[in-house]
């Protein structure tokens, strides 16, 4: 054990003298908000929507603002991306007559509230707004988002796929790379530097999977629990997020700002949920099934049990904490919320 301030030395790689990071064994953080901004604008700037289908002129000025995070972390030659973005976007458009007169023209903005890397594999929300709300304008609002939401998403998408490869840090691990077969840095030799695509089939193969089980008990009657969990305006309530949930069996829902959606398997009313749940930042492919059961052996008295099982042991990044904050999230996030803001304590 380490005496307190001086750390575990087991824990520590201790910094070179030449300053060299082998194999990017040491945490690497690259700054990438302003290489965002900068690839957003290349993205977005100046671009077309519509030249004159139904007499339509629509079009991206520019990116007016880019605000929030990114970075890229590299460790051990692995690329780990994080990001949450604000971007704002002008446009304009113009209607014109059947002679190619003008009928008027708009200025508008695009939003895009949150581009995230737990959302990675979704699609952002946007918004379309125009200044002009005569019947007009609105229908130049209208060819806006049904012709231009698309085309940013896929702006977007080339972004998000960018910053998965490493953004601006992917140059520099290049570079890097190039460098230790040209010329290998004291201390270390051609056979270490064959390690690196060793761990990265290694990385591939992960699968495990776990189940977590919780029981808990409510001051409430059972239907009422069922209901705060199947309802979504309850759900931003207690969570104080985005959530958009249908009531379907087989019908779809998204909570906690689209970090997790999944699909309603069965659904009996104060008794049983069952629902498939995929957290963004797994692995592609991978999901997940919860089972809640509601028992009242006594009015008023609800124990809820959570079931959850082929929980993957590691995310896309290679995080080995998934169980340990999903079971983490189920108690503080859900249930101890639920409690305290409904007023269902024991």
């Amino acid at each position: 054990m380490a005496k307190y301030g001086e750390g575990d030395k087991r824990w520590i790689v201790e910094d070179r003298p030449d300053g060299a990071n082998v194999h990017n064994w040491h945490w690497a953080e690259t700054d990438c908000l302003e290489w965002s901004r900068n690839l957003l604008s290349k993205l977005l700037n100046n671009l077309t929507i519509l030249d004159g289908e139904g007499n339509l002129f629509i079009k991206i000025n520019k990116v007016e603002k880019v605000e929030g995070e990114a970075y890229v972390n590299v460790r051990k030659g692995k690329i780990i991306p994080g990001y949450e973005l604000h971007v704002a976007l002008s446009w304009q458009g113009e209607a014109k007559d059947s002679e190619g007169n003008s009928l008027l023209k708009v200025d508008g903005s695009v939003e895009i509230p949150y581009i995230s890397d737990e959302n990675a594999d979704e699609d952002p929300e946007i918004r379309v707004t125009v200044k002009d709300e005569s019947p007009i304008g609105k229908t130049l609002k209208d060819a806006m988002f049904a012709k231009g939401k698309p085309v940013v998403e896929d702006k977007v998408r080339v972004y998000v796929q960018s910053m998965a490869k490493g953004g601006p840090a992917k140059e520099e691990l290049e570079t890097k790379k190039v460098e230790k077969k040209g010329q290998p840095v004291a201390g270390t030799s051609v056979r270490k530097v064959s390690v690196s695509p060793v761990v990265e089939k290694k990385e591939v193969k992960k699968e495990g999977f776990k189940t977590i089980s919780l029981t808990e008990k409510f001051s409430c009657r059972a239907k009422d629990l069922f209901e705060i969990l199947m309802d979504e305006n309850r759900w931003k309530g207690f969570t104080q997020s985005y959530a958009r949930i249908s009531k379907e069996v087989g019908g779809e829902f998204s909570i906690f700002d689209g970090s997790v959606t999944g699909r309603n398997l069965e659904l009996q009313e104060g008794k049983l949920i069952v629902q498939q749940w995929r957290f963004g930042n797994w692995p592609d492919g991978i999901v997940s099934k919860v089972r809640l059961t509601f028992d009242e052996p006594e009015p008023g008295i609800t124990i809820v049990k959570v079931v959850h099982t082929d929980i993957p042991e590691e995310d896309r990044y290679g995080n080995e904490t998934v169980v340990e904050n999903t079971e983490r999230g189920w108690r503080d996030l859900i249930l101890n919320k639920i409690r305290a803001v409904f007023g269902f304590g024991i």
